[in-house]
């Protein structure tokens, strides 16, 4: 049976290029969504880049022709129409629902298409989870939109594997010559830059696959601007932190982890190797209220959603006395902008050249914001994504469908990238305690 997709905002707000995501099948878009689109054009988040985008799209598109007739979107795709009528003959989701909301306005655009053509699977896509609902209550089909969304996120979230009953000689060779052939001692665990613990009866090792010479090295634990790893996940950062090799690095866990604290304490560590350390994380607004209705300049504005980055750094400098040398360092870079604290928002459309960019909460970001943020990368970079793929504050996204795991799922096994995930919380006991049984 073909199928045919009728689009909601959110999907289109997700990904302008969803349009051309749905193979040979038919796609409608409700009048409405092009209403709400134009609500959405004006503004610098991603959601109005977004909405543009989709905009310029229909409008190259419908040159030689009106939008309200078919139209071919490519070879082996299917076809493209916006639809005025929202009136059907039998189910009517602004009678049962309520009238006046746009959603219900969208039902039935789907409902309509649904009692028209029998011989056709009508399928209402949307990434809002109560839209998905009330359209299935009325007995019309709904998914989410699929494009981006890992399903199986089994590796993702799996930590380091630890390997046991390994022959005495392996780990003694690599204390005493630091790298060893891998020689099929990982076996099918094998995965560029992957993490280890080598176990014998008597001794244990750390240590990181490297894909490009086929070896096993010694991972051993570094400092990093005062900061000490407290247990072997937080070692296995450090080094992928601090390895040149690895341009950019994903480090997952719940809350008092360190992430964030390991990534800035790196990023100070290794101040000489690059131009500008950039420390950036996604705006949610609080209670739907935009960002616009705080008071100040854009530095006002942003600043109450970079208090957890400035709390990172206040315990970084805790660590040395305020006359101490490596606390005006910090002084210094964040006078000459060396050492700086940005939404991401405006980083759209700087080219980034040797630069250490840490991104925070990377869960709330979408695989074609996460795209975007890679693509500024110019030569010399480091990008470092931190965040907790089970605390997304998106509406929209959920733990297969967010940037971070998007990114962890088709990156991982390359040789400029690595993942470790952090469990063993490190904030404080209480905390600690919190994030296992609360």
């Amino acid at each position: 049976m073909p199928k045919l997709y009728v689009l909601d905002t959110s999907v289109l707000l997700f990904d302008h290029n969803s349009i051309t995501n749905f193979e040979d099948n038919d796609i409608v878009i409700p009048i409405t969504v092009l209403e709400e689109l134009d609500n959405f054009k004006i503004g610098n988040e991603t959601k109005n880049f977004e909405a543009r985008s989709v905009v310029r799209f229909l409008d190259k598109l419908s040159e030689d022709q009106g939008l309200n007739k078919w139209i071919k979107l490519g070879e082996r795709k299917g076809r493209l129409k916006i639809m005025m009528d929202t009136s059907t003959n039998g189910t009517d989701a602004e009678e049962i629902y309520g009238i006046g909301k746009n959603d219900h306005k969208i039902l039935n655009v789907a409902l309509a298409l649904q009692q028209k053509q029998k011989k056709t699977k009508v399928v209402l896509v949307t990434k809002d989870i109560n839209l998905r609902i009330k359209s299935k209550a009325l007995g019309l089909r709904a998914e989410d939109y699929k494009t981006g969304k890992v399903e199986d996120i089994s590796h993702v979230s799996e930590s380091f594997p630890s390997l046991h009953n390994l022959d005495a000689e392996v780990i003694k060779n690599l204390y005493k010559d630091k790298s060893i052939e891998e020689n099929g001692i990982l076996q099918e665990a094998k995965i560029a830059n992957g993490y280890y613990i080598l176990n014998n009866c008597t001794q244990s090792a750390l240590a990181r696959y490297n894909g490009v010479n086929d070896r096993i090295e010694r991972v051993d634990k570094i400092y990093a601007y005062g900061i000490k790893p407290k247990n072997a996940e937080q070692t296995f950062a450090m080094d992928a932190l601090q390895n040149d090799a690895i341009k950019l690095v994903a480090l997952q866990g719940v809350a008092g982890t360190g992430k964030t604290l390991l990534a800035l304490a790196a990023a100070l560590e290794q101040k000489n190797k690059y131009d500008q350390i950039i420390l950036s994380r996604p705006i949610v607004p609080l209670s739907n209220r935009d960002i616009g209705f705080l008071p100040g300049d854009a530095e006002d504005k942003i600043s109450p959603y970079m208090e957890p980055l400035w709390d990172n750094l206040k315990f970084i400098r805790s660590q040395f006395k305020q006359n101490e040398k490596k606390n005006k360092i910090i002084d210094d870079m964040q006078e000459r902008g060396d050492l700086t604290l940005t939404a991401l928002t405006f980083i759209r459309g700087r080219s980034l050249t040797n630069a250490f960019f840490i991104i925070d909460e990377a869960q709330n970001l979408t695989p074609h914001e996460i795209k975007t943020v890679i693509t500024r990368a110019g030569e010399g970079t480091k990008i470092i994504f931190t965040g907790d793929i089970n605390q997304i504050d998106s509406p929209y996204m959920d733990a297969q469908s967010n940037g971070l795991t998007y990114l962890i799922d088709r990156m991982k096994g390359n040789n400029l990238f690595a993942h470790i995930k952090l469990e063993k919380g490190e904030r404080s006991e209480l905390a600690d305690v919190a994030n296992r049984l609360l």
